[in-house]
């Protein structure tokens, strides 16, 4: 793959994909990233940046009045958290593994590979392991280095690092791990952080026991989470979904409601291809996520080439996020927001047979009935914090 001073490389799949790149492209250095930035840049990072982050790391002290961000609230987001935090700092020495840096926790590499069989059979059987061991959705693709960050940043020393995906895993299998519905309707709030908490310990448990199946099978294999590459685009070529307007990637199961998380392998495996299923049609007409933001980070306008800041890609037309707009409200609020999340009419329970059929008419010309019936039914409101807690009470029933 090239860089900025060489001419753009484009990928058979790119139309099939819905990706537009122009010859502005360039590969993303992790350092510009907004999580990242709040470690160096000095308009980015102040007292309310660094309270957000000892709020999720130290004993539980505050709380406000509000619903939803009770002490019991904050106490949830962290439990949430826990193991995704463990696993992050525990080789220590400023490695934060699965935000900045890979994994690292796996076993050796079996001296003995396995016979799978062809790549079709073999990509077969990575799926079922996959979703046994955690994943709801496995699509596979190819390494495309364009999605690869230029360079990986470590928090600590402020520095910038070599990538570290070595060569020749040629393959990346691509999971995705749902976000409990229920306490999603209540963002923003502290308890409703604990649907990303969630979402994030499941995936970086999943990612980790992916990998191990996989070099006990005698092949090398690296488990990803948001260090090394922007997930997305990778999701969206392994055929989990689709981009929406939200910047998020928007899948048939649960929407836009999933984390990701990545494992490059030298295994032989076939690939998936991307899906359509009207996505981006429906987003055009639909502004939900955009007007609902309560920081304003979301465009109301159609895909562009226009970058906001240094934290967006340059030359991919697409909806581009103010990231430093969407930081800045998490900040203010202690806790993170996903409110594009719950009010985007994507983000449904589909195991009741109506939302499947709504989700297959807005890939239609209908979609515009849709989109009204989704906001006179009042879809995409938020719950009180409050009556999640009495209905969890109530009903005894886990989260979904």
């Amino acid at each position: 793959m090239t860089d900025a001073a060489n001419p753009i490389q484009r990928d058979p799949t790119d139309q099939e994909a819905g990706f537009e790149l122009n010859d502005e492209f360039e590969r993303f250095p992790q350092k510009n990233e907004m999580f990242r930035r709040s470690w160096w840049d000095p308009t980015i990072r102040n007292a309310k940046t660094e309270a957000f982050y000892r709020g999720h790391s130290e004993p539980v002290t505050i709380h406000r009045r509000s619903k939803g961000y009770h002490q019991k609230d904050y106490a949830i987001r962290n439990a949430a958290w826990r193991i995704s935090d463990v696993l992050t700092e525990v080789r220590g020495e400023g490695r934060r593994e699965g935000f900045t840096d890979v994994f690292t926790l796996q076993g050796d590499v079996s001296p003995r590979r396995a016979d799978l069989g062809d790549p079709e059979a073999a990509a077969r059987q990575i799926k079922k392991a996959a979703r046994t061991l955690g994943a709801a959705l496995v699509g596979i693709t190819h390494y495309d280095e364009r999605w690869q960050y230029s360079a990986r940043f470590h928090d600590g020393s402020g520095e910038e690092l070599p990538p570290e995906i070595p060569p020749g895993l040629a393959h990346v299998i691509v999971v995705a791990v749902p976000m409990p519905y229920d306490i999603m309707q209540t963002t923003p709030s502290a308890l409703g952080s604990a649907a990303a908490g969630v979402g994030y310990s499941r995936d970086a448990a999943l990612l980790i026991s992916l990998a191990q199946f996989i070099r006990d099978l005698g092949y090398r294999a690296i488990p990803s989470m948001n260090d090394t590459a922007t997930s997305i685009p990778y999701a969206i070529k392994a055929g989990l979904g689709e981009y929406g307007r939200n910047g998020l990637l928007i899948t048939k199961e649960y929407g836009p409601r999933v984390r990701l998380g990545k494992v490059y392998t030298d295994l032989p495996l076939a690939h998936d291809r991307p899906i359509h299923f009207g996505v981006q049609e429906f987003c055009r007409i639909c502004k939900r996520c955009a007007e609902s933001c309560p920081a304003k980070a979301l465009p109301l306008g159609e895909p562009s080439f226009k970058i906001n800041n240094i934290s967006n890609r340059k030359g991919v037309k697409k909806w581009s996020v103010n990231a430093e707009k969407c930081f800045g409200f998490w900040a203010a609020q202690n806790t993170d927001c996903a409110t594009c999340i719950r009010t985007c009419p994507y983000n449904k329970d589909y195991s009741k047979w109506w939302h499947r059929a709504a989700r297959r008419l807005a890939g239609t010309r209908l979609r515009r009935i849709i989109f009204a019936l989704d906001g006179y039914m009042g879809y995409g409101k938020r719950l009180r914090p409050d009556i999640w807690w009495e209905r969890e009470q109530q009903e005894g029933r886990p989260l979904p």
